[in-house]
């Protein structure tokens, strides 16, 4: 029989995945529910317009029916039978148009070409379906019907915290993301673990530090708890953000400090319980870590998940289902992250080693003019505007990386060696970033002041 745990991580996860989720809507707000069901969850709700950082909370998105219907009349997508059919924050629409007209707003895989493609369409008003590819093929030329039932209005961001106060205000932050509709394992794996690690901790006799959990959509969800939370972004001094958690061997994203108490704790454990595992160092790219590791926040938040997010065939599609993970690896996750706490709660790893004299930076040296959360580059045009899948990664990457490292102390041979991307690639971003006014030309002795720190490159 499996642990009252294990039952109960797979029992949310079975309730939650049929949910259309997104960034806003009542999806979130359906999961929150369900987590409310458990937890003493306080749930936020930020009006459409607000603005957090260098974004703005976008408009709510809700959606009712969509289909499309053949030159016979006949349903041959239908969002009704499974809701990666439609591309995320799709616009209302009704309208009849050739299939040439059509294919433009159709996605899939062609190389899985049994699998639905999830995608999205955030902050670039457009609509859109996901389809297998097979099928793809198979229509016939001709005119199609399409409705899309959906709104596009003034609501609110949702998210939810809980924070569990220990003997001192040093606070462990868990963060997961709730903005994914029907994938098992990038989201709800996720969240069921940290669900469940909070009841745990919660009935906890007494706890040296404090602990506040999140669950909060992908990247905007994350920005706007920062830009409503600056002051209690001091106590956080350990962090993870929690994904990933319900199929292979356990992978370890480092925090950007790269061997920060966190860091010390998670290798120690998974090097202690002789866990199949594999560790990487940082990199602005992937989760909400790269949020609270931007340089002017600079938080010790790591990244534990299993295969991570963009290394496995099935990621952000239909095949991320109930099928490819499993209640025990649900439980094996739980029973780390409980090691993990652990050991900090013992404290063996509390001490983040002095910082060593930074050497002089090498190469064009510049200053992030926007360094608390990442930038929104979409709206300045330097981010592709339909999510979800992996065209124009490197160039985004390498945007992502100059900006998380330009903090004054890192000229661009310094990001190149850290990225391992070519520099040229990187001036080019450089470059790009100059011309949108996130960036400043910075001489190697300048001074250097992010989010109140005072140093000198």
């Amino acid at each position: 029989m499996p642990e009252p745990a294990e039952r109960a991580m797979w029992t949310f996860v079975e309730r939650a995945f049929g949910i259309c989720r997104s960034i806003t809507g009542d999806g979130v707000r359906q999961t929150l529910s369900l987590l409310a069901e458990r937890l003493p969850l306080e749930v936020h709700e930020v009006p459409t317009g607000t603005t957090v950082l260098d974004w703005t909370v976008p408009r709510e998105w809700s959606i009712r029916d969509a289909w499309v219907k053949d030159p016979s009349g006949t349903v041959v997508i239908d969002f009704a039978d499974h809701n990666l059919h439609l591309v995320g924050y799709s616009s209302p629409i009704h309208r009849k148009l050739d299939l040439a007209d059509l294919k433009p707003h159709l996605h899939s895989l062609p190389d899985r070409p049994e699998w639905i493609p999830y995608r999205t369409s955030y902050y670039t008003e457009t609509w859109g379906f996901c389809l297998p590819h097979r099928q793809l093929e198979s229509l016939p030329d001709g005119e199609y019907e399409v409705f899309i039932d959906s709104s596009l209005e003034d609501g609110a961001l949702s998210y939810g915290e809980l924070l569990l106060p220990g003997d001192l205000e040093d606070e462990v932050l868990f963060s997961c993301h709730i903005c994914h509709p029907s994938m098992a394992n990038d989201n709800l794996s996720g969240v069921a673990v940290c669900l469940t690690l909070t009841e745990h901790l919660a009935r906890s006799d007494r706890r040296r530090l404090s602990y506040r959990f999140l669950f909060v959509p992908g990247t905007i969800g994350a920005i706007t708890w920062l830009a409503r939370n600056e002051e209690t972004t001091r106590r956080v001094r350990h962090g993870l953000v929690a994904a990933n958690l319900g199929d292979g061997d356990f992978h370890y994203k480092r925090s950007r400090h790269g061997d920060a108490a966190i860091d010390r704790a998670v290798i120690g454990v998974l090097a202690a319980t002789g866990r199949a595992h594999t560790t990487e160092d940082f990199m602005p790219f992937g989760y909400d870590e790269r949020q609270y590791s931007s340089p002017g926040f600079d938080l010790a938040i790591g990244s534990l998940t299993r295969t991570p997010w963009g290394r496995y065939p099935e990621y952000h599609t239909s095949a991320d289902n109930l099928d490819f993970i499993s209640a025990g690896a649900l439980q094996e996750s739980l029973d780390l992250y409980l090691e993990v706490v652990e050991a900090l709660e013992h404290g063996g790893t509390e001490t983040d080693p002095k910082p060593q004299q930074q050497p002089a930076p090498r190469g064009a040296t510049y200053l992030n003019l926007s360094p608390k959360g990442e930038p929104q580059l979409g709206r300045r045009g330097l981010y592709r505007s339909l999510g979800g899948g992996d065209g124009g990664r490197q160039a985004e990457l390498a945007l992502l990386w100059v900006l998380n490292l330009s903090d004054g102390r890192h000229g661009l041979i310094d990001i190149a060696e850290r990225s391992s991307l070519p520099l040229d690639l990187l001036e080019n971003a450089a470059r790009e970033l100059l011309e949108v006014d996130l960036l400043e030309k910075r001489s190697p002795c300048s001074p250097v002041r992010i989010s109140g720190r005072e140093g000198s490159s």
